[in-house]
């Protein structure tokens, strides 16, 4: 049976008094419809001085790795230096997959080295905001190899980590795969007009990168928005939009684009 390593970054943010948004990401890994086929461990990387949560005790696929640091890209690394398998994938503990998530996945990863998703953003609610092309760490998979040749995060970074990791896969020239939704349109000239930020994917990602419909109307990630979330800290402006700015010109410098 071949081995999977899911990543997790978590601040152990509480969800609810009485529940963390880290337990419904480690359920919606727990439900993946491959897990009769995938020996599937999560490691959950947690900051310095962060103390494990007693709520896995009794769940024998989740381990718990400490950073030497206090930020997201160190929590990764940390979690990253667990994996022992043959495939990586990423989760960040305010999202969930959808149960076929790995399955598309793996379907993809038969013709590619890399895959990645396009995510339905919702309140915490569960109410509805979107669709968000990019292709965030929620929806990363890849061979073992993939990793090996990128390296780590990059820790001089606090707000960009996966747009800076993205701009070494690219330069690597790996094969990447982004799911889309069964409805989703593949034509270019309909995809530059109606969801721009796939036409940035297929521009900015590598001349290796193509898109692969699943077979659900709805995209295979959630992602919530919340406050306190990272990107939530940047909208409201203020010394983090102007970190946010500073790494963006950043990797204009090291690889001529914002990566994707």
């Amino acid at each position: 049976m071949k081995k999977l390593s899911v990543l997790m970054p978590s601040r152990l943010q509480a969800r609810s008094p009485n529940r963390l948004f880290l337990e419904d990401a480690v359920s919606s890994i727990l439900k993946q419809s491959v897990l009769h086929r995938y020996d599937v461990q999560i490691h959950i990387g947690l900051d310095a001085g962060m103390e494990s949560p007693g709520c896995f005790a009794h769940e024998p696929k989740v381990k718990f790795c400490h950073s030497q640091g206090r930020s997201q890209a160190c929590a990764l690394n940390a979690a990253a230096a667990a994996i022992d398998g043959d495939f990586v994938a990423i989760l960040e503990d305010d999202d969930q997959w959808s149960p076929n998530f790995l399955e598309a996945g793996f379907l993809v990863l038969d013709h590619t080295d890399f895959v990645s998703s396009t995510q339905l953003e919702v309140e915490e609610s569960g109410e509805i905001i979107g669709i968000v092309d990019y292709p965030t760490p929620s929806g990363w998979l890849m061979k073992r190899a993939v990793w090996d040749a990128v390296g780590g995060f990059n820790e001089a970074f606090q707000w960009h980590i996966d747009s800076e990791w993205l701009g070494r896969l690219s330069d690597k020239g790996f094969k990447r795969g982004h799911l889309i939704e069964a409805t989703a349109p593949l034509d270019e000239v309909l995809i530059a007009d109606i969801r721009p930020h796939l036409a940035y994917y297929l521009r900015y990602a590598g001349e290796n990168a193509r898109l692969f419909r699943h077979t659900s109307p709805m995209p295979l990630v959630a992602r919530v928005r919340h406050a306190g979330s990272g990107m939530d800290q940047i909208r409201k402006g203020g010394p983090i939009s102007i970190e946010s700015t500073s790494e963006y010109t950043e990797m204009r410098k090291m690889f001529g684009k914002i990566p994707w």
